[in-house]
């Protein structure tokens, strides 16, 4: 179920307001272009400066608008099990297919803490859960033998990998003997990644450029990976601008410029400067997106 361009996706504001209208636009034009999935409210969705209400709401709808057409990961993690687990709870309740789990920021618990944060959220829940690893926002490092004792539980159901270590794939697979997802979590790095036994790619750039990345997708899942490799050589400046200032400003402001949805962030998200504006423009037109 969970493979290919899944689109992180941004989470639209007009004064300071969700902006319902846009993500319904956004949500339709993602499906006619070939995403293979959706994950509202992860970080690309501005997640830590979205209240309760509003986090609840996007999922809500992102659910309803999508419509059983692909699958819907909802992002439900939190460094706080007890708020994971109601997250996650909301999710199912509103007919999320799993959800996206990201823990140990700020109390940087062990291994055996990890462990048993992903273990109380899975116990306590009935729906497939995707194990985000991102160290560098994080602070802390799923490990390999971690996630495969987690594997052994059967709603652990696969691994969003923003590690940034190639070798991850080959070693867990070593371990991790049942169905997995194994999800790139970096837009640069998904090709590669999909050769070292990976489905897809968690997608910051296909909010941006979803055809092109989700054909990128279709190609590696196909072993076409001369094609891949020739079509991801075009994305790669574009996958570089989305991460020239912090994200996602790069990633609404270019779709802005596609007249889908502002390019309003929150604080303490900042506006780009020119010479980033200009580096994704150039960028788009390059791939003949304006």
């Amino acid at each position: 179920m969970f493979q290919g361009s899944i689109v992180a996706l941004i989470t639209p504001f007009r004064q300071g307001q969700l902006d319902e209208a846009a993500l319904a636009r956004l949500v339709e034009w993602h499906i006619e272009q070939g995403t293979h999935g959706i994950v509202p409210v992860g970080t690309t969705g501005e997640s830590p400066t979205l209240t309760h209400d509003e986090h609840c709401r996007v999922v809500e709808l992102v659910v309803k608008l999508v419509a059983g057409r692909i699958p819907v990961i909802a992002g439900a993690g939190s460094n706080n099990p007890v708020e994971a687990i109601e997250y996650t709870r909301y999710a199912e309740e509103m007919g999320a297919d799993a959800t996206l789990h990201v823990a140990g920021y700020y109390n940087r618990p062990n291994q055996e803490g990890l462990y048993h944060h992903f273990k109380a959220v899975h116990d306590a829940t009935t729906k497939p859960i995707i194990v985000y690893n991102i160290p560098p926002r994080a602070i802390v490092d799923v490990q390999p033998a971690t996630l495969a004792r987690l594997a052994e539980l059967p709603r652990i159901a696969g691994v969003k990998d923003a590690t940034g270590d190639l070798a991850r794939p080959w070693v867990e697979r070593q371990l991790i003997k049942k169905p997995f997802a194994w999800l790139s979590g970096e837009d640069a790095t998904a090709v590669a990644y999909n050769i070292g036994g990976g489905q897809g790619c968690i997608s910051v750039t296909a909010n941006v450029a979803p055809k092109l990345v989700a054909e990128v997708q279709n190609l590696a899942l196909a072993g076409e990976w001369q094609a891949a490799r020739e079509l991801q050589d075009k994305l790669i400046p574009l996958h570089q601008a989305m991460f020239a200032e912090p994200s996602p400003a790069g990633a609404k402001y270019a779709v802005s410029l596609l007249g889908l949805c502002s390019e309003e962030c929150r604080l303490p998200v900042m506006p780009l400067s020119e010479a980033t504006r200009e580096r994704i423009r150039s960028a788009m037109q390059a791939l003949n997106l304006l």
